[in-house]
């Protein structure tokens, strides 16, 4: 077995729902769009406009500059969404947005198996949390590489019933 300073970067890719897919699809397609709509624009500015005009000027770099962020931001999410596991760290990758939790701050990872989440806490309390958003079938490899990287972090996991039972007492 090897030892946890020898492992390599594990990665796992974020899980998309259907609809959050479906709203990223829609952001790029607007964003299409606005660029067809804006060199359209353009196009009758620069055959019948007033060329000396820098608000015209400035509005085009203005709508190609906003819808050109727009595109990256949504690409980079879709592409580069994943949580990074390295010897130190558990890194969470939304796009072009990073957050880093040490892991020897994290206390413990518990697997809802009725409502099928991951929960990565930060404190005994279970206040300080993130719920890792990954394939089913991927919870027992993250859940191992994220203990063999720090013993001291505790699994638990709780059945459907269990859950139900938390439902019905707190109701």
């Amino acid at each position: 077995m090897k030892d946890s300073k020898d492992r390599g970067d594990a990665r796992f890719p974020f899980r998309f729902s259907p609809l959050m897919l479906a709203l990223c699809i829609a952001g790029l397609v607007l964003c299409a769009a606005c660029i067809g709509f804006t060199s359209w624009q353009l196009a009758d500015f620069l055959r019948t406009g007033d060329l000396g005009s820098v608000y015209s000027w400035l509005k085009f770099a203005l709508l190609y500059l906003v819808s050109v962020t727009m595109a990256v931001l949504v690409i980079a999410m879709l592409i580069r969404s994943q949580y990074l596991l390295t010897d130190t760290h558990l890194i969470v990758q939304f796009g072009l947005i990073r957050q880093k939790y040490e892991l020897k701050k994290i206390f413990s990872v518990h697997l809802f198996e009725g409502t099928g989440k991951l929960a990565v806490y930060f404190d005994d309390f279970k206040t300080d949390y993130t719920v890792i958003v990954i394939k089913k079938e991927q919870y027992d490899e993250f859940i191992r590489e994220l203990t063999a990287r720090n013993e001291r972090i505790a699994f638990t996991f709780s059945t459907p019933e269990e859950e139900d039972e938390v439902k019905k007492r707190r109701k």
